[in-house]
C-alpha cells in the first residue's frame, strides 16, 4: 500500500471513531433524562437540554455544585459531578439536535 492510500485509511479510522464516541452519552448525560425531557413537545417546567449551548449548561451546573443557584435537587445532582464530566455533558448535550 502506498503512503498516500495508508494516511487515507488512517484518517479515516480516526474520523469514524471520533464520530462514534461523540454519539455515545458520557457518564451521567442518561441521568438527566429523568428530569429533562428528551422530548421537546413535552410540557414541564424543566427546561430540555438538548441543542442548548454547551456554555450554558455547563455555566448552570457549576452554579448549581458551588450554590450560586439554587435548585429543587440540581444543587445536589450537580455537586457529584467533576468539572470535567460537567463539560463533556454539557458538549453531549449540546450537540443532540
Amino acid at each position: 500500500m502506498n503512503a498516500t492510500r495508508v494516511s487515507v485509511a488512517a484518517f479515516v479510522l480516526v474520523i469514524g471513531a471520533a464520530t462514534a464516541s461523540a454519539a455515545e452519552a458520557p457518564v451521567g448525560a442518561s441521568s438527566c433524562s429523568g428530569c429533562h425531557a428528551t422530548n421537546a413537545q413535552a410540557q414541564t417546567p424543566v427546561p430540555p437540554l438538548k441543542g442548548r449551548a454547551a456554555n450554558d449548561i455547563a455555566d448552570a451546573m457549576t452554579e448549581y455544585k458551588s450554590g450560586k443557584r439554587q435548585g429543587t435537587i440540581m444543587d445536589r445532582i450537580a455537586k457529584g459531578f467533576s468539572e470535567e464530566e460537567i463539560r463533556a455533558i454539557a458538549t453531549w448535550y449540546a450537540e443532540q439536535k
